[in-house]
């Protein structure tokens, strides 16, 4: 059964119709068409619908090989049937490059994914988020740091971003947890497995709160090739990534380095000269990456990218960044309405039309710049009087 003629009022987690998924499943899993490709043929056909009723010439016209235009003529539309089934379940969304919740800063690298695979909140993908990447080995001082910095940052309102992967990815991950806070984990294979498979229980843990993606379709097992392309996701939905051990040759290395090419904040907490672990930190360092000794190190820094990024996210038509001071429009409107005596989320609530997830982000970005402060019960109090 052709199921790419369903009924186009059916609408599809992604906010496209189901008919309109199905061109953008399937134009995804044709061989030779990676995330470039993609993309350069949507700015030729909009669509990937249009891609598939344009004539072999077209195709060729916009660039394509004789051999991958074929393909895209003799596509396979039962191959997106893996696809179709996982959507269905509770949590399974997909995110495409035209639906308004594509992440911003994604938006950005140079060959961002055209779609996004997520079990979970699909709404933490456009969240202000730290990466924390390093070896899969770590020494017990490194998991113990990992754990402790991601928890701080979960606290202060950030989300950690990482890998699934063992050692310091496994412990980013739990330090979010522990802190009750929101974490991402960017697969290498497609969603409908786990891996490593020891992880499974820790990725229902995340899915709960938090989100696991993917560019990868469904039933894609894990091979070497693919970690790399996963590590520039890492990169890309984060403010910053902050390595916290690794050797000169690794994947860490690999994630900060398209950091630094997507022109993302990239941080290392330095070790001892004679742990081969810290040579990786070390490199970074000379290469300019950010000294990191505390979690507050980072926040600081942090600072200003997250006002561009929320600005960005909220309106990317607007050409006029929020510059140093976050007091404009709903901020002011928020900031009026914190005391300079201990304020609750509840409170603000109740005197603002703001959500609790609107007023989260904002009081953690009036925090970074220090307007305001929070107090022990989750509550905040002003501290400034602009």
């Amino acid at each position: 059964m052709n199921r790419l003629n369903g009924p186009d009022e059916e609408a599809s987690s992604s906010g496209l119709s189901i008919s309109d998924v199905r061109f953008w499943l399937a134009l995804w899993r044709v061989k030779g068409v990676g995330a470039k490709t993609y993309l350069s043929l949507l700015e030729v056909f909009s669509k990937p619908s249009r891609v598939f009723s344009a004539s072999t010439q077209e195709l060729k016209n916009a660039g394509l090989s004789s051999v991958v235009a074929q393909r895209i003529k003799q596509v396979d539309y039962s191959e997106i049937e893996p696809d179709l089934k996982w959507l269905e379940r509770k949590g399974c969304h997909v995110v495409c490059w035209c639906d308004a919740d594509y992440p911003a800063l994604l938006k950005e690298i140079p060959d961002p994914p055209p779609i996004l695979f997520i079990r979970g909140d699909r709404s933490l993908l456009s969240s202000l988020q730290i990466a924390m990447v390093g070896t899969r080995n770590p020494s017990p001082v490194a998991l113990k740091t990992a754990q402790a910095f991601a928890k701080n940052f979960a606290q202060f309102g950030l989300t950690v971003t990482s890998g699934l992967a063992l050692g310091v990815d496994q412990a980013a991950h739990k330090g979010a947890l522990e802190a009750r806070g929101k974490t991402i984990a960017v697969a290498a294979t497609g969603l409908d497995r786990v891996y490593p498979a020891g992880h499974k229980s820790l990725a229902e843990e995340i899915i709960k709160t938090g989100a696991i993606v993917s560019e990868f379709p469904i039933g894609t097992q894990p091979k070497p090739g693919y970690f790399p392309r996963r590590n520039r996701i890492i990169s890309g939905l984060s403010l910053g990534v902050l390595v916290v051990e690794a050797a000169i040759k690794s994947g860490t290395l690999v994630t900060a380095k398209h950091a630094m090419e997507q022109g993302r904040e990239v941080f290392a907490i330095p070790g001892s000269i004679h742990n081969p672990l810290a040579k990786g930190c070390h490199y970074l360092i000379q290469q300019g990456a950010k000294l990191i000794e505390t979690a507050d190190d980072v926040l600081e820094e942090l600072g200003q990218l997250s006002l561009v990024a929320l600005n960005e996210g909220n309106n990317e038509a607007n050409e006029t960044m929020l510059s140093a001071s976050p007091v404009e429009h709903e901020y002011a409107a928020l900031l009026e309405k914190i005391a300079f005596d201990p304020t609750s989320v509840d409170e603000l609530i109740a005197e603002t039309d703001f959500t609790a997830e609107e007023i989260s982000s904002m009081l953690l970005v009036l925090e970074l710049q220090g307007l305001v402060s929070s107090a022990p019960g989750g509550l905040f109090y002003r501290c400034s009087i602009e």
